[in-house]
């Protein structure tokens, strides 16, 4: 049977689910990206093909209209061929493909023409075999072609080209809308099928998102857990080494070799101790109540002056006051001694600088002080558990590179952000959290 999980453990299964809630909503967001751009391009591509088929079609038929007038005074028509070709003649083309007018789909095109005078008389108007416009709707639409004054374009599912003959001028027009209506069509199915299709990717990459993060899951929390247990267990032995190297210590008086042991078991405490903190920060819930962040910022700026002085630097402040925040007091302050402690150690110049100020909703903490150049690919680590810009110095006090991971493990808890940045000599920690509402 498996144990019920305390309060720790169903906020690291929180945690996770958060995480692998992210992962699919990345993973969803990139393939509805991708399918929006495709399908823009099929269409885009699509709609460019197939206006530029009817614009050819239509053209076509500009070039084959002529006006002719029979003896008996007003039979006007559109054939396909020059009123002084033999019967039966078939056009040959040039390049000898198919003539575009012989082909299926121009035939069951719709065509509408309009033939103005030089007075503007209107002498022809074709509405075409299924007659869907009325000659005045045709005709009104012409002139309005005309005014405009474009040599070719579209006017409602209309195409158009205007062509100017000696003895008139021809407005052509062709009607798209079977052609586009199915555009439409496909597009409005590829929408439906591309919906559901990637509603059904979404559910398929959520079983297997569980199925892929559940060992990482389990072995970050075995990870986790050994740390914590390892660092409780490791607490009794550290403190019986140090209170029998005193007693023995105070029975034989110093010597170099019980020193030795007595600055490594300092050294195991003060690991044993961070481990501790980094384990409560990961796995105890935070108290959150009124915090006045001015204060506790103050507070501990007071006293590593004290600690800045001794080793040679000053510690400059700008605190604004009445910074409210909702949280836990202790963790707050542990926050800022952390980042103060970190600056102190490695600060390259004689200042350091510590400021408290509101932004927006957000209070923001920075710590900036001299520091060499540090690399980009190296301060995205710097929050990493045992961290060392300098892999070569292995000895650095009772500071195992957890401080910092620690801070943003606490920063986080309270909803915050933690960040950093390099540059003009300057290293800067920078703090954001969310102000009391």
């Amino acid at each position: 049977m498996t144990a019920p999980k305390g309060p720790a453990g169903r906020r690291e299964d929180q945690v996770f689910r958060r995480s692998r809630r992210k992962i699919i909503l990345a993973i969803m967001g990139s393939l509805l990206l991708l399918f929006v751009i495709t399908l823009s391009v099929i269409l885009f591509a699509s709609y460019r093909e197939i206006r530029q088929q009817n614009r050819n079609m239509l053209e076509r038929y500009a070039e084959l209209y002529f006006l002719d007038q029979d003896p008996s005074g007003g039979s006007l028509s559109v054939p396909a061929l020059p009123p002084d070709a033999p019967e039966g003649a078939v056009p040959e083309p040039p390049d000898g493909k198919p003539p575009l007018d012989r082909r299926p789909d121009y035939q069951l095109s719709t065509f509408y023409s309009v033939a103005f005078g030089k007075d503007g008389t209107v002498l022809k108007a074709d509405t075409g075999e299924k007659a869907v416009y009325s000659k005045e709707a045709l005709v009104a639409i012409a002139r309005k072609i005309l005014d405009e004054g474009s040599a070719s374009g579209r006017t409602g599912n209309l195409a158009y080209v205007v062509g100017h003959r000696p003895d008139y001028t021809l407005v052509a027009l062709m009607d798209n809308t079977v052609s586009e209506s199915g555009l439409r069509t496909l597009l409005r199915n590829v929408v439906i099928i591309g919906f559901f299709s990637i509603a059904g990717m979404f559910f398929v990459a959520l079983y297997l998102s569980k199925k892929i993060i559940r060992p990482l899951e389990e072995n970050d929390l075995r990870q986790k857990r050994f740390v914590s247990d390892a660092s409780h267990e490791l607490k009794t032995p550290v403190a019986v080494i140090a209170a029998n190297a005193e007693l023995l210590n105070r029975e034989i008086g110093e010597n170099e070799w019980l020193a030795n042991i007595r600055y490594e078991n300092e050294r195991m405490g003060g690991l044993v101790r961070q481990l501790l903190d980094l384990s409560r920060a990961e796995n105890t819930g935070v108290k959150m109540e009124p915090v006045d962040f001015s204060r506790v910022v103050t507070g501990e700026a007071l006293v590593f002056e004290t600690l800045a002085f001794e080793n040679g630097k000053t510690l400059r402040t700008d605190i604004e006051e009445g910074v409210l925040l909702t949280g836990d007091p202790t963790q707050l302050g542990q926050i800022v001694s952390i980042l103060l402690d970190n600056a102190i150690r490695h600060a390259t110049g004689n200042e350091i600088r510590l400021d408290l100020k509101r932004q927006g909703h957000t209070a923001l903490l920075q710590v900036l002080n001299d520091a060499p150049e540090i690399p980009p690919e190296k301060l995205t680590h710097l929050f990493d558990r045992f961290y060392r810009l300098d892999e070569a110095r292995s000895d650095d006090g009772p500071h195992y590179g957890l401080g910092l991971s620690i801070a943003k493990v606490l920063t986080e808890k309270h909803g915050g952000s933690i960040g950093v940045s390099c540059r003009d000599g300057k290293i800067r920690f920078a703090v954001s959290l969310p102000q009391r509402k």
